[in-house]
């Protein structure tokens, strides 16, 4: 039986912006077949969104707990959300609603 696809949304709290976080997001998610997209938010905080086999989403999610080398992470919360078939996985470098 297929594994199923799902998606959802990860906030991530902590020293995450300026440590080469969204990069190093996008080579594990392009490494792990995840779909979706990072960003970086106004209040220090890192956005992604994620679709993909559950199983690897597990472990994308326990790579958010870690990040990079020289992020610290202290706060990783996950939400399950809508899916919207995305194509690959993109860095996003401006929120346009800024």
């Amino acid at each position: 039986m297929p594994e199923e696809i799902k998606h959802i949304n990860i906030s991530v709290k902590g020293k995450v912006q300026g440590v080469f976080f969204r990069a190093s997001t996008k080579a594990v998610a392009d490494q792990m077949g995840v779909k979706g997209f990072v960003k970086n938010l106004k209040d220090g905080s890192v956005y992604i969104e994620a679709e993909g086999k559950s199983s690897f989403l597990d472990m994308f999610v326990d790579w958010c707990n870690e990040g990079p080398d020289k992020s610290v992470v202290e706060n990783v919360e996950v939400t399950e959300g809508e899916f919207k078939d995305f194509k690959n996985f993109e860095v996003v470098k401006k929120n346009l609603l800024w």
